[in-house]
């Protein structure tokens, strides 16, 4: 089903990140848009750190309906918005904007994403809840954390690489979170039953994520939040040792489901089609 046409009232939302190259939004989003007749088109940028600011009162100023926001801009795109969703403030990171001529509001569909995405692809989740690591201290370490605990996770441990980024995520989140030095992180492996990759690491042109898994559970669950590519090293090393493993992409399908419904009032499906689409990412 193709697109409605072009016009002076076709409305626009889109993306921000540092990189966008790889994103798949768009073809998600417009799918969405041609299944259900909406006059409106979905468009990537990728920003500058200096022109973050700029490109939020911009997309204002044109009449932008709304923004998904990505690495590296989730946290410290809160300092430009007009009205924070208590999610998004407790999360302290926000992925969705929604835009009117009187004020920008900031939303978190992240978490939904996460918590649909683990539900969605591991079924009976009370295997896993006993303890879980995350991995990372940016806005996707952030919800993941906050997925975990509204999905009843008990334990839940942080490592990043720079410690003092962690520990300042930790002191922030309105739920306990204990630190993990990132040169222990394969010891703590022992005791968990949900890893959570949350970094950049291991996606397409960033550096890729070395981690020994040797110390994990062939029994415990493993999610990486990269969906680019779709089968990451750490998938390929948890499937090889028995491990179930949750892919990235589900987690990009139900944040933007969400996103989408916060916009233009519809709540898309999320059915094979539509995982096809971003699965083969054409």
């Amino acid at each position: 089903m193709a697109l409605p046409s072009i016009s002076g009232t076709t409305k626009f939302t889109g993306l921000i990140g540092h990189p966008v190259a790889h994103s798949r939004s768009p073809r998600i989003h417009h799918h969405w848009l041609a299944k259900h007749q909406i006059a409106a088109r979905y468009l990537a940028f990728d920003v500058a750190p200096s022109g973050l600011p700029h490109a939020i009162k911009g997309a204002q100023a044109l009449g932008v309906l709304g923004l998904n926001i990505t690495i590296p801009y989730k946290e410290n795109v809160l300092e430009y918005v007009d009205e924070i969703d208590p999610l998004a403030r407790a999360v302290g990171a926000a992925n969705t904007l929604h835009i009117t001529a009187q004020k920008i509001c900031a939303y978190n569909t992240d978490v939904y994403g996460i918590a649909e995405n683990l539900r969605s692809g591991a079924g009976d989740l009370s295997p896993y809840l006993s303890c879980a690591l995350v991995l990372g201290a940016g806005g996707a370490a952030r919800a993941a954390i906050m997925a975990l605990h509204q999905l009843g996770v008990r334990e839940i441990m942080l490592a990043n690489r720079t410690l003092r980024n962690a520990e300042q995520l930790a002191a922030s989140m309105p739920v306990p979170v204990q630190i993990i030095q990132w040169e222990n992180k394969e010891k703590a492996l022992e005791h968990v039953r949900l890893l959570v990759n949350a970094t950049s690491l291991g996606m397409l042109h960033h550096a890729p994520l070395t981690l020994d898994l040797s110390c994990l559970s062939t029994d415990a669950l493993v999610h990486d939040s990269v969906y680019a590519p779709l089968q990451t090293e750490l998938l390929t090393q948890a499937q090889a040792r028995g491990n179930k493993t949750v892919s990235g992409i589900g987690m990009l399908l139900y944040q933007a489901q969400a996103a989408f419904e916060i916009w233009h009032g519809i709540k898309p499906e999320i059915d094979a089609e539509i995982l096809q689409l971003a699965v083969r990412g054409g």
